[in-house]
């Protein structure tokens, strides 16, 4: 069947299509239906009983592959690469399942997972999955601040972390982020597992703190324990909150069902095949597809622990697709942007055999039709953008290479995918016609594995996704939809920056350069940066009498940011200014500012209070750069 005949066959009948897509998963107890009107927005399978670790794991074994490799560890940094089977992976999820079981853990309960890209940190998630208890996966090397504001918000009763994680030519000290975390949070784990790694050995915290191997000596292996279809899975925490945290949702069976689905319809990817994402697992990429889909699929999947150019060169990405013989490569188009950039005539690309490879995918941020053009040049293959979100976990719109190759058009994600109504609508929630800009939304109920609420926040998720446009999901990103159906992605509707594929909120940002004593008020936006997609610029108001220089206090608020948020918010560039254009009625036109500092045309906004004021913005901006 054409990608047309799917899409209108889900349209006219969602129950069954949906009903069809689930006979595919292994039930303890199979659904007596798709979809519940219950929850703030709909539940999938919620009467179901099944286990995710047994779809992505056990079943395997017991359908004879389980010598087949299930994880690739490929770390260019230690140079050294191994592999798991699905047998092997099976008894290593299963012992430590077991052992936290012995230390009280038991469906429901949270663990939070603090860890770099290992093979370790996918058994700690299917560990979990195990149990059925509610892991929260925290990117590595987050600072100490931010994984203590998602201790307070999950309430672990255990933390999962590595000793250390591992960049270019440094160490990162893992231990010492956990510790500060622990100790600025109101809530206290049970206790902690750490992964000793060689390249470090953290010191353990005696009767909070327990070796990772020998915390599973001589424990009895777990079994899989089966939870109901809207039993959560998961929590993960959209990045750059640095108030209270925003803590995704994800049901179980719809979970299984969406991203078994996605494996062969979008990524063309069959049982024993191998599927190579190059994210980290502390995103939402990392959960769906570098964990999850993959192994339910019963395909082969990589962990990479390294970087698109530096380790050692803008060749790995080759090197890895050429040894491991992958088929279908998930990357951010700032990975390719960076190759990019030191190859820029893709000599190195002619060093590997890449017959493996028959499709590239990009996700992350929208991908600049420059940067695919020169992928297909060079690497010879359909280059697929596509658009989700860590709400949605999987693809909103996509290509659906598994089904049919649909006409590639650069700039657009292309079509959307079967569960996805989507729309674009004015400010009054009215749809607008093809061509026009409008705001991005999803008709309800979504499809399964998006998000059904928030973690302790069901009213939060009502106003943030669903109250603007009654019967809608707003996905907060502008854009408009073309005659055939194409969509494109324009712009965010909201102060959320895209750097290197990494959504960060401004506000959060500006949360901490307000918190320092020099600064009276400012504001930061998002300007274009070839590499990244976006980098944040800060705009500074200081005190009046204030004694410490413009430069001091720049350079402060910049550790400030890398202290409190992390490096992933790659804030370096701040200006002091007199004061910020604002709206008659005090809002800060932000994205008037990021006009200027990207050298666009902008109109002069009508509510403007002193059109003066942009003038000095530029004049700041002008001696920003000559600096």
């Amino acid at each position: 069947m054409a990608y047309q005949d799917i899409y209108a066959g889900w349209k006219s009948d969602p129950e069954g299509f949906w009903m069809a897509a689930a006979e595919r998963i292994d039930w303890d107890r199979a659904p007596s239906r798709a979809f519940f009107d219950q929850g703030p927005a709909g539940e999938w399978f919620a009467d179901a009983l099944v286990n995710t670790c047994w779809n992505a794991v056990d079943r395997h074994v017991e359908a004879g592959r389980g010598d087949q490799l299930a994880i690739i560890h490929d770390s260019p940094i230690t140079r050294s690469y191994r592999g798991i089977t699905y047998l092997e992976l099976r008894d290593r999820v299963a012992s430590l399942a077991g052992a936290l079981r012995a230390k009280g853990v038991q469906k429901g309960d949270r663990v939070i997972i603090y860890m770099p890209m290992v093979p370790e940190a996918l058994e700690a998630m299917l560990a979990c999955a195990r149990l059925g208890a509610i892991h929260s996966v925290v990117f590595g090397g987050f600072a100490a601040h931010e994984l203590a504001v998602r201790i307070d918000d999950a309430t672990p009763k255990a933390i999962i972390a590595a000793s250390c994680g591992l960049e270019p030519g440094r160490v990162v000290h893992y231990k010492p982020l956990l510790d500060r975390a622990i100790e600025q949070a109101a809530h206290k784990p049970d206790f902690c597992v750490i992964l000793q790694r060689e390249q470090e050995v953290a010191s353990l915290t005696e009767g909070r703190d327990v070796a990772w191997h020998s915390f599973q000596y001589g424990v009895e292996p777990a079994e899989c324990v089966p939870v109901e279809g809207n039993h959560p899975a998961y929590i993960l925490y959209t990045s750059g909150t640095t108030g209270q945290p925003k803590g995704v949702v994800r049901h179980t069976a719809g979970h299984l069902v969406a991203l078994n689905w996605s494996m062969k319809n979008i990524y063309d990817i069959e049982a024993g095949e191998v599927f190579w994402a190059a994210s980290d697992v502390g995103w939402v990429v990392g959960h769906s597809y570098i964990c999850y889909a993959p192994l339910i699929a019963g395909a082969t999947t990589i962990v990479f622990e390294g970087k698109p150019v530096g380790t050692p060169d803008a060749g790995t990405f080759w090197r890895v697709i050429q040894n491991h013989k992958v088929k279908s490569f998930f990357t951010a188009p700032t990975a390719i942007r960076a190759v990019k950039r030191e190859d820029p005539e893709g000599k190195l690309i002619g060093d590997y055999n890449l017959r493996s490879l028959k499709t590239l995918y990009l996700a992350g941020e929208r991908a600049d039709p420059d940067t695919i053009q020169w992928a297909e040049d060079h690497l010879g293959v359909p280059v697929i953008d596509h658009w989700w979100q860590t709400e949605t976990g999987w693809a909103i719109a996509a290509n659906p290479v598994g089904i049919e190759l649909l006409p590639v058009r650069k700039g657009s994600p292309t079509r959307a995918m079967p569960g996805y109504d989507v729309q674009v609508l004015d400010e009054a929630g009215h749809p607008v016609p093809p061509g026009t800009l409008g705001a991005i939304a999803i008709r309800l109920p979504l499809p399964p594995g998006t998000l059904p609420t928030l973690w302790n926040a069901e009213e939060r998720f009502r106003k943030s996704y669903l109250a603007h446009f009654p019967g809608y999901y707003e996905t907060g990103d502008a854009g408009y939809v073309d005659e055939d159906g194409y969509l494109y992605i324009m712009a965010r509707t909201d102060d959320v920056i895209n750097v290197a594929g990494h959504r960060l909120s401004t506000g959060a940002m500006e949360e901490v350069l307000a918190s320092h004593p020099a600064v009276a008020e400012c504001a930061v936006i998002g300007v274009a940066d070839s590499l990244k997609g976006q980098m944040p610029l800060g705009f500074l108001c200081l005190k009046k009498g204030v004694e410490t220089s413009p430069e001091q206090v720049v350079g402060e608020v910049v550790r400030m940011v890398r202290d409190q948020i992390g490096p992933v918010a790659a804030f370096k560039s701040a200006c002091v200014v007199e004061r910020l254009p604002k709206t008659r009625s005090g809002k800060i036109l932000r994205a008037t500012m990021a006009k200027i500092a990207d050298g666009e045309e902008y109109r002069m906004p009508a509510t403007i209070d002193d059109p003066a004021i942009l003038d000095e913005i530029a004049a700041a901006l002008a001696g920003l750069a000559r600096g």
